[in-house]
């Protein structure tokens, strides 16, 4: 069958008139700016319906399916975010109770919020020496569903934002134990499928439900994501209902032809590409090693629940040096002209992708080692007993919430402004996260300490963007006016 993106391509071509949406009828004279409008077209005849797919755009899915091995995959024109929304809808009941890695997505949060879910969490292990979060235990796992029989699904994040895989095997055996569906936030993963030099992918390891997001690390426009259905665990019909209702009714042709024509890409070309990014990785990952004060960070297996590493993530770690995370960042931005993924107080990632080039490459060693040579100028000159209280103070960063109300209980129930300062012991009724990565520090229904607020304050202090508060000046927060789930629930009954 013709490929969609190749179809697209010919009909922007031909003479057909689009008396039908979009309004700029595919006249690029319609609107200043250069953008492709001869292919931007909705559901006209020979292009199928996302919604109900029958034709082409069927067979486009099966063509991702077949690839990566499932049971059935299913585009989303509405990023990861939508597709985590339409699994955890799927797989759990309205008022249901989930397993949740609390270093999840905003979108899982929302998802809770949405079908009135009750949460348990499961905290990470942290990795002290790179101040990042290490892996899920699965015997921490296996605890939480012997305590909470009520849990009809699991959700983890695997990989991380920062690379970190979890043991997902055992995880989806224990789950599937207690005969319950593996949900696996796999967004940072899609390339794992293509080389034997990244981990397997969860696709392999028994998840029932996998996200990926195309455009995080494959060659596919922003926006683009899969939701894998690997097995029978999780009801097809429901799956394709919740994914209907989370995307949009009119989802873009040119998003669509992005994934086909990266599925088509890596299908023929795959192999030698991967062998080629992954070549100038390595090399690119045994240069940057030698810096000593800006760090190239390389989680230990077995070792804080980090059962494998992907490699294409490169977390430039700033403990052994003057500097901050967002400080390193700032500099190579500026300096160099090179746009980092994200920085948090203590290192900056930058993101390598099998669409990087060996110029990227070059620049990017460069301006580390470069960095590297004056941090050890620096650093001779001081006294190092200030850094090692830098690092100790990040090491008491980590801050676990007791959850006293749900996040749709926190959310829908009255709410006040309160200065951050004077809201120790209160409950939350707003997220509060970083953006990148989008991992909540605070989530609605969870009590506010005040480890949390000194965090606050440090994140502010580093310049790192906080995001999710309606006081955008990170001075106030919404916290519900009970302050104790008896009172809530003498109130609302």
């Amino acid at each position: 069958m013709e490929k969609l993106y190749k179809k697209l391509e010919s009909y922007g071509q031909s003479d057909y008139y689009p008396f039908h949406m979009p309004g700029h009828k595919r006249n690029p004279d319609s609107v200043r700016g250069d953008f492709p409008f001869e292919r931007d077209i909705t559901e006209i005849e020979g292009f199928d319906n996302l919604h109900h797919p029958e034709d082409i755009l069927l067979e486009a899915q099966k063509n991702v399916s077949k690839l990566y091995g499932t049971k059935e995959s299913y585009y989303s024109v509405n990023g990861s975010t939508a597709a985590l929304l339409a699994a955890v809808s799927a797989a759990v009941p309205r008022k249901g109770q989930i397993l949740v890695a609390r270093n999840c997505h905003k979108a899982v949060y929302h998802a809770m919020y949405l079908r009135e879910l009750k949460p348990t969490y499961i905290y990470p292990q942290m990795d002290m020496k790179w101040w990042i979060n290490g892996g899920i235990f699965p015997d921490k796992v296996e605890r939480c569903l012997a305590e909470n029989p009520e849990i009809k699904a699991v959700l983890i994040t695997s990989p991380t934002y920062d690379g970190v895989v979890s043991d997902v095997k055992a995880i989806a055996e224990i789950a599937h134990k207690y005969e319950i569906a593996l949900i696996v936030d796999e967004a940072h993963g899609a390339h794992f499928q293509f080389s034997n030099y990244f981990p397997t992918s969860a696709v392999e390891l028994g998840a029932d439900l996998v996200i990926q997001s195309f455009h995080k690390t494959l060659p596919a426009m922003t926006q683009t994501a899969i939701l894998h259905n690997c097995s029978g665990r999780v009801d097809g019909r429901l799956i394709r209902r919740f994914m209907e209702i989370y995307q949009t009714s009119s989802p873009s042709y040119i998003l669509m032809a992005s994934i086909d024509a990266c599925i088509d890409t890596v299908t023929a070309e795959g192999h030698e590409m991967f062998r080629e990014f992954t070549k100038m990785l390595e090399q690119a990952r045994k240069r940057l090693s030698q810096c000593r004060y800006i760090c190239l960070a390389d989680p230990e297996k077995d070792v804080n629940g980090v059962f494998d590493y992907d490699r294409s993530k490169l977390i430039f770690s700033t403990v052994n040096s003057t500097l901050t995370g967002a400080q390193l960042y700032d500099i190579l931005l500026e300096r160099y002209h090179i746009q980092m993924e994200m920085e948090t107080e203590t290192y900056a990632l930058a993101l390598a992708a099998v669409g990087d080039r060996e110029e990227g490459f070059e620049r990017l060693c460069q301006a580390i080692e470069e960095i590297d040579r004056e941090e050890e100028q620096k650093v001779k000159k001081l006294d190092l007993t200030g850094m090692e209280e830098r690092k100790m103070d990040a090491k008491a960063m980590h801050c676990v919430l007791n959850q006293v109300l749900s996040v749709s209980e926190a959310m829908e129930t009255e709410s006040e402004s309160c200065i951050l300062e004077e809201c120790i012991g209160r409950i939350s009724a707003e997220f509060a996260y970083l953006y990148p990565p989008g991992i909540p520090l605070l989530t609605p229904g969870e009590q506010i300490t005040g480890k949390f607020i000194r965090n606050i304050k440090i994140y502010t202090e580093e310049g790192l963007y906080l995001q999710g508060l309606e006081d955008y000046t990170n001075q106030s927060i919404r916290v519900v006016k009970q302050t104790t789930k008896e009172q809530y629930e003498e109130t609302n009954g």
